[in-house]
């Protein structure tokens, strides 16, 4: 069977095929057609089936295009694995995008993982999502917070996140407290720079519409119509993680990200995030979600590291209530 597909102009060819062609060699690898591109045209041989899941997947990756994302080999093997010559439930929610900004600033998640997780961030006034690396937890969560400020759904942002040490020292580092923790909030207005334009964004910063605090400031605070995010929630303690939780006021929401098999606390310190997940679950309004190397949208090499150092520890599992981390994390 053949079929030729038009791929459109230069721009999006190069962006379908990859870098050196690579997305059309894995097409070829894991289906099993023979494709080519002359002209813009791309033409697929092979059986009717692994013909019409090789159309698929590029018809997916040329929206991605249009959609103002650039595709690698991590979304080109979720939509392999997906494809099945027409629509299922998982692929619709893949489907959806959030609208973060204005008219033409989106989201869409690239798994579905992802879709679940936005969706329990959109259903759920509290969300617990854990994972390892790259799944986009930090990243969605800000996406969702930044959709609901600019809906007016939510008054405010607020995000936090605890300056624990990974392996260096607080103390070393040159300045005063707040320098040496503005490093550890970095990560958080990168996500914030992705979704707003930056003009906007210093104007929401403030006007304190949108904070970015150590957890440590969050002591004594009430939150009304807000949406908090904490990060790293795998590095509060117990305490820490019930202080956040019970800072939420009328109207509020939040999201509690981290990865609980990566623990920078001290050796026999519970984690706070591991600890409220056992002790919570089940709790009507509250979502708990847990992302793996599934879902993982870095580097194609990143999802093999995820899961080779899950093999080697805990498997990428969230540690039960109670018990405690050896301190190395995964």
């Amino acid at each position: 069977m053949r079929e030729v597909l038009e791929l459109g102009d230069a721009e999006v060819e190069r962006s379908v095929l990859g870098p050196s062609d690579a997305n059309l060699r894995a097409l070829r690898d894991m289906l099993g057609v023979s494709a080519s591109v002359r002209e813009g045209r791309l033409t697929l041989d092979g059986s009717e089936v692994a013909v019409g899941r090789a159309l698929e997947v590029v018809r997916a990756l040329v929206g991605l295009v249009h959609e103002g994302l650039q595709p690698g080999s991590g979304d080109l093997e979720r939509l392999v694995r997906t494809a099945s010559g027409g629509p299922t439930p998982e692929k619709r929610a893949v489907a959806r995008a959030l609208r973060v900004y204005g008219s033409n600033r989106y989201v869409k998640p690239r798994s579905a993982g992802q879709a679940g997780y936005l969706e329990a961030l959109a259903e759920s006034d509290i969300v617990f999502c854990s994972g390892p690396a790259g799944t986009g937890k930090t990243y969605l969560a800000v996406a969702q917070a930044c959709a609901e400020l600019v809906a007016g759904r939510a008054g405010r942002i607020v995000l936090t996140r605890p300056a624990v040490e990974a392996g260096e020292r607080l103390g070393f580092l040159p300045g005063d407290y707040r320098e040496k923790v503005n490093p550890y909030l970095r990560p958080l207005y990168d996500a914030l720079g992705d979704m707003i334009p930056e003009s906007e964004l210093a104007r929401y910063l403030q006007a304190g519409t949108i904070e970015v605090v150590p957890l440590a400031y969050m002591r004594g605070r009430t939150l009304n119509g807000a949406f908090a995010i904490l990060d790293e929630a795998q590095n509060t303690t117990a305490l820490q993680m019930k202080m956040f939780l019970t800072r939420l006021g009328w109207d509020s929401r939040a999201a509690v990200v981290g990865d609980v098999t990566q623990v920078d606390l001290p050796a026999g310190e519970i984690s706070g995030m591991a600890h409220a997940m056992g002790l919570l679950e089940g709790i009507e309004g509250l979502r708990l979600v847990e992302l793996d190397e599934a879902d993982v949208v870095r580097h194609r090499l990143v999802k093999n590291i995820v899961k080779a150092y899950g093999a080697a520890g805990n498997g990428g599992r969230a540690f039960p209530a109670g018990k405690e981390s050896n301190g190395q994390g995964g």
